[in-house]
């Protein structure tokens, strides 16, 4: 039995007729009929008597509609608590450029799908920046970066934050493919990259600290040409032929004309970046956030296993 045959069976002994009613509810009336039909048959009696004039309800039919009534009202009253329930709020959010490239509008989707009531203020800036906008309580989640080992340490450090690994993205050489020869390889160690010009971010940025310990790994002082700490103005010099730079595949989602870029995975061991999923500790984050936490975990989750984030793999921990 369904709620519909319910409104259905109130709506023809209300009107007293089943052509009536099946004009007020838009349906073909064979279907109505056939409906009140199956719905005789579930209880096994008669609910409405046939005359002339129209139908009128049989003494079953009668408390029959009486409950329906009732039952109606009680899920009316269901749906109107739960849009007054609905979750409401403003929830800030800090995404590096290289993250916001992939992951941002699909979260902005979502959360508008899900939790409509929730007015999401979005924030774009370099991970070593969003830390500290998190430290300073100015936003309630971000997605950091570290290396897996630093990862691992900051999991079993953190007491202020609350800490999910998310995905590991691989690091990739990517470079003007006009200063590439046509046959050069889909892959390098990090050794292999002791003569490159490189334009990097700086220092505090959280790639930087990663490639610079991968460089002290590889016994190597990497060419660093230009340093830049705009992605979109980084990726200009690259796509211009200034140099080559070391970033995730995220770095080229953004860009309409990334073919004409070469992108070589780099093989090295611990040469990936862990993406963080930080924010306030579950006591001081509202429900509205704690639900954003939830469905920004879920949305790249799904970009991952759908192909749209490539060069990636889910965290152990996360998966």
């Amino acid at each position: 039995m369904e709620l519909r045959q319910l409104r259905y069976f109130v709506k023809v002994v209300e009107l007293g007729s089943i052509s009536r009613a099946a004009m007020d509810l838009d349906l073909v009336q064979s279907a109505l009929s056939q409906q009140i039909t199956r719905l005789e048959s579930e209880l096994s009696t008669r609910l409405l008597q046939r005359t002339p004039q129209g139908v009128t309800p049989t003494e079953a039919g009668v408390a029959f509609f009486r409950e329906a009534q009732l039952t109606l009202r009680h899920a009316e009253q269901a749906v109107r608590s739960a849009q007054q329930s609905r979750l409401t709020g403003t929830v800030s959010v800090g995404l590096a450029p290289t993250t916001a490239a992939v992951l941002g509008l699909p979260l902005m989707r979502a959360m508008r799908e899900r939790y409509p009531d929730v007015r999401l203020h979005m924030v774009e800036s370099l991970s070593g920046h969003l830390s500290a906008m998190l430290n300073a309580r100015q936003l309630d989640l971000a997605i950091l970066f570290d290396s897996p080992i630093r990862a691992s340490q900051h999991l079993q450090s953190a007491r202020r934050w609350r800490v999910l690994p998310l995905i590991e993205e691989d690091i990739f050489l990517i470079a003007a493919r006009q200063t590439r020869k046509k046959n050069a390889p889909d892959s390098l160690r990090m050794a292999q990259l002791k003569d490159e010009p490189l334009i990097l971010p700086t220092g505090p940025h959280g790639l930087r600290s990663t490639l610079n310990a991968a460089f002290a790994r590889a016994n190597i002082t990497p060419q660093v040409t230009l340093e830049i700490d705009s992605l979109a103005m980084l990726m200009d010099a690259v796509s211009a032929g200034l140099g080559g730079t070391l970033q995730p595949w995220a770095a080229v989602a953004r860009m309409k004309q990334h073919e004409q870029l070469y992108m070589a995975r780099i093989t090295d061991h611990q040469v990936t970046r862990v993406n963080l999923l930080c924010g306030l500790s579950d006591d001081e984050l509202s429900p509205a956030a704690l639900a954003t936490r939830v469905v920004m975990a879920d949305c790249v989750r799904d970009l991952v296993q759908s192909g749209a984030w490539q060069g990636v793999s889910i965290s152990p921990v996360a998966s």
